[in-house]
């Protein structure tokens, strides 16, 4: 493969360090500099302010228009590995995440949920799917398998307008304690682009989860698609002994 030029290298570097400045919120209220400007304050020319923007526009982060200048196509919000917390406690302050509920009921869950879950090959549980919004946009679509002495009390309670976690620990009686958590990048398929309203094969978070009651017990195994372009994933992380 053939190394990159030096102006595409610098361009990569100025747009990575433009995509962090915009999902921090830098530029939420209005468009960002002008490229001469932008330019003054990254120590970079106007030609590679003006490629980097572009790698920005290719990905869906921001848009040309004119008479305006560029601006954040959508703003990203930030969502915590660090800390057990739902979606809509997470973006508390961000708007209302209203919940379209798809699926919710009893079900034979596939031989590997149930192994997730600690039961035997066979036996019920409660299957959710919500498709998450914030802001009248997509956010996520989740699926959830839980054992039905924890799902089956969910059925009755407002699972369009309420966190499953919040929910758990409400009708179990039991805290939440630790959530075993693996993060991919996929492509969306045509079923799960069509849900979340971008284009097929569109790069997305793949977030696997496994939720345990605070005794160990694994009750909340799900699956999260995140549009990748609304939400970034950040966590505090500690250097301990090695």
């Amino acid at each position: 493969m053939e190394p990159l030029s030096p102006r595409a290298e610098r361009a990569r570097q100025i747009a990575d360090v433009l995509r962090q400045r915009i999902t921090s919120g830098a530029f939420d209220d209005g468009p960002l500099p002008a490229e001469h400007e932008l330019g003054t304050q990254l120590g970079a020319t106007r030609n590679a302010v003006r490629e980097a923007l572009g790698l920005l526009r290719a990905e869906g982060l921001v848009e040309r228009r004119q008479g305006v200048g560029t601006l954040v196509v959508h703003p990203k919000y930030g969502h915590g590995l660090d800390r057990l917390a739902g979606l809509a406690e997470a973006l508390d302050g961000y708007g209302d995440v209203v919940n379209e509920v798809r699926a919710a009921g009893l079900v034979t869950p596939p031989p590997a949920i149930a192994e997730r879950l600690g039961l035997a090959p066979g036996a019920r549980v409660v299957h959710l799917e919500r498709l998450r919004r914030l802001g009248g946009l997509p956010l996520s679509l989740d699926t959830t398998y839980l054992p039905a002495d924890i799902g089956l009390p969910l059925l009755d309670r407002d699972l369009a307008g309420r966190d499953l976690f919040a929910l758990i620990e409400e009708t179990s009686g039991s805290r939440l304690g630790r959530a075993d958590v693996v993060v991919h990048a996929v492509s969306a398929g045509p079923d799960t682009a069509a849900l979340l309203e971008v284009a097929p094969g569109t790069a997305v978070f793949a977030l696997d989860r496994l939720t345990h009651l605070a005794d160990g017990r694994p009750v909340d195994a799900e699956t999260l698609h995140i549009r990748a372009d609304r939400l970034t994933l950040r966590a505090t992380l500690h250097r301990g002994p090695a």
